[in-house]
């Protein structure tokens, strides 16, 4: 015969006691309340980011700069904070208006423009970046991040970012430019280093020459840059 669990005093009682019963209404709502917290607003009645995985998105001056703001809108619906950096020579194929309202952040376009604060606002992205994405990546830029030139807000980032952070570029450009001797050399220099590349692909290019320099699809690298900021280690 089978021993009844007693509580109380009360032998032989087997049902949940007032006590269990408020205890585990307890649980479950706390519970409840844990899973909604990410979602709560800030003190600014903004959309709480503390949670949210966060990408420095480094456009440069390539006629595939359009795409970005596609990419910029791919990575906020997937929950990351996005940060866009455009350079000098971006801004003669796009504004800054559209990465402004499709990431809901402010862009930097300049190394000297700060915002409210003592901290360099560069240096505060490339503190905070959970990935450096560039996208479209020039031949130039390249040979700056290969030869550690900063002389702009992207590539002061570059120079300045955190360990932890990691790097995936995009490349876009003219096919004798890709294929060239001293761009493949930096290339290899950034590989070495940790970074990952993402294309480019073979089709028709802007210049009228047909070969490999399209910048990846835009899919894609939402998706390789989403892969790794879940992935573990280096």
């Amino acid at each position: 015969m089978s021993a009844a669990i007693s509580t109380g005093g009360e032998a032989g009682r087997t049902d949940p006691s007032a006590e269990d019963l408020d205890f585990s209404f307890f649980r479950s709502a706390l519970l409840l309340l844990c899973r909604k917290l990410p979602e709560v607003d800030g003190p600014s009645g903004e959309p709480d980011t503390s949670m949210k995985h966060n990408i420095v998105l480094g456009v440069t001056g390539s006629i595939a700069a359009y795409k970005a703001a596609d990419l910029t809108s791919q990575l906020t619906k997937a929950e990351c904070d996005v940060h866009v950096v455009l350079t000098a020579d971006a801004q003669k194929f796009i504004t800054p208006l559209p990465f402004k309202t499709l990431s809901r952040n402010p862009v930097l376009i300049d190394l000297y423009e700060e915002e409210n604060g003592w901290k360099p606002t560069h240096i505060k992205l490339a503190d905070e970046a959970d990935l450096l994405l560039i996208a479209p990546a020039t031949a130039n830029v390249l040979a700056k991040l290969a030869h550690g030139i900063a002389d702009d807000a992207l590539t002061c980032i570059a120079l300045a970012l955190n360990p932890k952070a990691k790097i995936l570029v995009a490349p876009a450009m003219n096919g004798k430019m890709w294929s060239h001797a001293t761009t493949q050399k930096n290339v290899a220099t950034l590989k070495a280093r940790g970074v990952e590349f993402i294309g480019p692909e073979e089709g028709m290019l802007s210049c009228g020459y047909e070969g490999l320099g399209r910048l990846w699809q835009v899919e894609e690298i939402a998706k390789r840059s989403l892969a790794l900021l879940t992935q573990r280690g280096p």
